[in-house]
């Protein structure tokens, strides 16, 4: 079941670009007929696993996504759930939001009616299966569910915000983020230095105690 991300989205990122794929088979979200696209530099993995913890996430299922006019708004990036990852995507020009969510579980025909889609617990979901992914409706959300080794990947919006072939190329550029994602994508786990405070009441002379002089009639 999909529990509630801690945070909320607020600062925007610059876009990723989404690279556009050939074509595709109908009813497999998987693209075909072309070769598949260069795997980008892997991340280096004690950073995103520090960088990841430091969050209370789970390295293993930190992903990033990328869409045509959408940026990563930086603080809806947090921990979902017990050891989750969530992060949310705007489109600046619209306002619609993209959700990306990864926990732990598994997704199946007979668990997919079960599971809310986005946060509405209790309304009725429909699933479709398309390829090695499923396409959820419920509550005016729509979804594509990829599992994984033991997680899911999910990518969810409004249903009359984000049409549903960006939905579904946003869950097909769903991937582990290499070295310069994690760096725009994770904050640092360094914690930011402390900045002196200035007291304009300190004399620069003596023991640097407060001026308390008090004026006639004051």
């Amino acid at each position: 079941m999909i529990r509630h991300a801690r945070v909320l989205p607020v600062l925007l990122l610059a876009p990723l670009v989404l690279t556009a794929c050939g074509s595709e088979k109908a009813g497999d979200p998987r693209p075909s007929g072309s070769p598949p696209a260069a795997a980008p530099a892997p991340a280096d993995g004690g950073e995103l696993a520090s960088r990841a913890r430091a969050m209370g996430v789970a390295p293993e299922l930190v992903y990033v996504t990328e869409a045509p006019g959408f940026t990563l708004a930086r603080q809806s990036v947090g921990v979902l759930g017990d050891d989750g990852f969530s992060a949310t995507w705007v489109d600046g020009g619209t306002g619609a939001l993209l959700r990306l969510v990864v926990d732990r579980g598994t997704i199946t025909a007979d668990s997919c009616p079960g599971q809310p889609v986005g946060d509405m617990s209790g309304e009725h979901t429909a699933c479709a299966r398309e390829g090695d992914a499923w396409y959820r409706t419920g509550a005016g959300r729509h979804e594509y569910a990829l599992p994984g080794d033991g997680h899911v990947v999910r990518l969810s919006a409004e249903q009359d915000a984000v049409p549903r072939d960006v939905l579904r190329a946003a869950a097909l550029a769903a991937h582990r983020p290499d070295a310069a994602e994690t760096d725009r994508l994770l904050p640092s786990a360094e914690p930011a230095p402390a900045t002196p405070v200035e007291r304009g009441d300190l004399p620069p002379f003596g023991d640097g105690a407060p001026d308390n002089h008090v004026d006639v009639g004051g």
